[in-house]
């Protein structure tokens, strides 16, 4: 009767104490689900189990190792917020399988996918014909992203209304969106990719009354020369 007492005592210990560490977790661990944040979930649950189940031990020799688990997972989440190759390297970063409308093997040997996982990915997306993707990613999560060729997009309001004209002017490339300034930090490749550089990225986000490059958190362009800015701290502008 004791040990069921204490064996209860600790259930009812331990899922407020799960609570209170996936919530100082953030949300990023139930909204996105990485392999690293899968692996995370997997050994918090383990050591949560056994400190129900063995109630010979003292149970904060479990509880300690959880939260050193939650600080570390803080502590990276942090890190990789800061730095996007620890990002990639802890997160993952995704991984384009369709290219410009066509199939890119490599990448789907890479992922350990083969052509009927791609058509289950692209059914869940409501995508009958794969000659109607233009782009798909996969991301992290294991979700793929589907971009639609043109002709096959639904048609919107702006659809309907006359184009406006370019607001950058000299952008032409084509493809998805470019991240050219991620956390304040400006990315060569990707201006070498819509054939520009560093001073003419300085110019373009003056116009937003931006004097220097570390006040933006995020900023990219799409193929159409439409540049989304976001400055640190502030409402976005675009």
């Amino acid at each position: 009767m004791e040990d069921l007492s204490t064996a209860l005592l600790r259930t009812l210990f331990s899922y407020l104490f799960l609570l209170v560490i996936l919530r100082l977790m953030g949300k990023r661990e139930l909204g996105k689900m990485s392999v690293f944040d899968v692996v995370i979930s997997i050994m918090l649950a383990e050591m949560a189990v056994l400190a129900i189940e063995d109630v010979n031990k003292p149970a904060f020799l479990y509880y300690i190792p959880m939260l050193l688990i939650a600080l570390l997972e803080i502590v990276m989440a942090y890190i990789s917020l800061k730095n996007k190759k620890i990002r990639d390297v802890v997160d993952g970063s995704a991984d384009i399988i369709i290219e410009n409308g066509e199939i890119r093997e490599h990448a789907l040997r890479r992922n350990r996918l083969n052509m009927d996982d791609l058509m289950v990915h692209l059914r869940q997306k409501n995508v009958k014909n794969i000659a109607d993707v233009e782009f798909a990613l996969l991301e992290p999560t294991g979700q793929m992203s589907v971009f639609l060729k043109q002709p096959k997009e639904p048609v919107t309001r702006e659809d309907l209304q006359i184009p406006r004209s370019n607001p950058v002017g000299t952008v032409t490339y084509k493809g998805l969106p470019i991240p050219l300034i991620l956390d304040g930090k400006v990315r060569s490749e990707a201006l070498r990719k819509i054939g520009q550089n560093e001073l003419w990225l300085k110019r373009e986000i003056r116009k937003y009354g931006i004097k220097d490059i570390r006040e933006v958190s995020f900023c990219s362009i799409d193929d159409r020369g439409i540049m989304y800015l976001d400055k640190k701290d502030k409402s976005p502008l675009q």
